[in-house]
């Protein structure tokens, strides 16, 4: 492994939800290699993630996705300084096999342990490809478990802005996509679908919340489709799959684009990036992007292979953290419901 004086490799394992992943990150931001084994195949199935089944995949999966990792970045353990993994927030049983095989590692071979938040791994792939990319900044994070509004104060220093007060926004993808037989996983579905449909062929809400100007809501939202599709077929009136796709997700990236811009406002922020397996979204992209621009922001996201979970954001994460003096101890454990700055 080609590595100078003074760098920093760490290998990273993901395994928060439905996809076994292993990374080799050098200095933070240089990814040696990224292996992910996903499972969407197999949750399409049974429309959803299934955690038990995850849990057992993540099981037969992660030896390989490591040696995979460690042969793609030509790495050896005496070339690593740390292992990192996801320890919360996800699937219970799905971060127990990471964290028991980090911790395996770290014992056998004698390297530090770094914990992790999935959330701040999210934030953390912006530096993958944003070189330049430093903090302070503000980072919306858009997946099928979070939506979070966070102010980016330094490397591993986050103030939570806003956050979803019932579904999150990848959540509602999932189940309106279902309920317009669509099929799991909404989002990208979604997406497709749109392009053929009109965003303005139903008004569907724009839910406000009164006492959390940055928090979200789209369980209403997400009420208000499904009320109209009973509606339609209670009256006999066809549904047109592609309208509804395309007026819902305009919907759900008009209420993430307004809450991030009067954020932009208030903090007087130069600097904007999305994170998360939404963040993958064109359309919400190019929206975001375009709102930026109006404001002389300049906007950031990541390719969609780091939007999505992968371990490579992870070892981006862990590289700070490392160089700040985190350290895990053997008796590091998953905690699902972990709240970003928590340790």
């Amino acid at each position: 492994m080609n590595k100078k004086d003074g760098d920093i490799a760490i290998l990273a394992i993901e395994s928060s939800c439905d996809e076994t992943a292993a990374a080799v990150v050098v200095n933070g931001r240089d990814v040696r290699s990224n292996v992910i084994s996903s499972q969407i195949a197999l949750h399409t199935l049974y429309g959803g993630v299934v955690p038990e089944i995850a849990s057992r995949k993540h099981i037969e999966k992660i030896n390989q996705v490591i040696t995979e990792a460690m042969e793609e970045a030509e790495a050896s353990w005496e070339d690593l300084d740390a292992i990192a993994v996801t320890y919360g927030p996800g699937l219970v049983g799905a971060l127990l096999v990471g964290v028991a095989e980090a911790k395996a590692i770290s014992y056998a071979r004698n390297l530090p342990l770094i914990g992790i938040h999935h959330i701040e791994g999210h934030i953390s792939a912006n530096y993958i490809e944003n070189k330049e990319l430093e903090p302070p900044f503000l980072c919306l994070v858009v997946s099928g478990g979070h939506t979070h509004l966070v102010k980016v104060a330094d490397y591993g220093k986050y103030e939570i802005l806003g956050r979803t007060r019932d579904d999150a926004a990848g959540e509602a993808f999932d189940k309106v996509a279902r309920a317009i037989g669509l099929g799991y996983p909404g989002g990208p579905k979604i997406e497709k679908v749109s392009h053929e449909g009109n965003p303005h062929a139903m008004e569907f809400p724009r839910p406000k919340i009164a006492d959390g100007p940055y928090d979200f809501s789209f369980s209403g939202l997400k009420s208000a489709v499904l009320n109209y599709l009973n509606s339609c077929q209670m009256k006999n009136i066809p549904i047109v799959q592609a309208d509804v796709a395309a007026s819902f997700q305009k919907a759900v990236t008009d209420v993430l684009i307004g809450n991030a811009m009067r954020a932009i406002d208030e903090y007087g922020m130069k600097k904007f990036a999305i994170a998360g397996g939404v963040a993958s979204n064109g359309t919400l992209r190019e929206g975001m992007r375009a709102a930026c621009e109006e404001k002389g922001v300049t906007f950031y996201h990541p390719s969609p292979i780091f939007c999505t979970d992968n371990a490579a954001m992870i070892g981006a994460a862990a590289y700070y953290e490392y160089k700040a003096g985190v350290r895990s101890g053997l008796d590091l454990n998953a905690v699902p419901n972990l709240k970003l700055g928590e340790r």
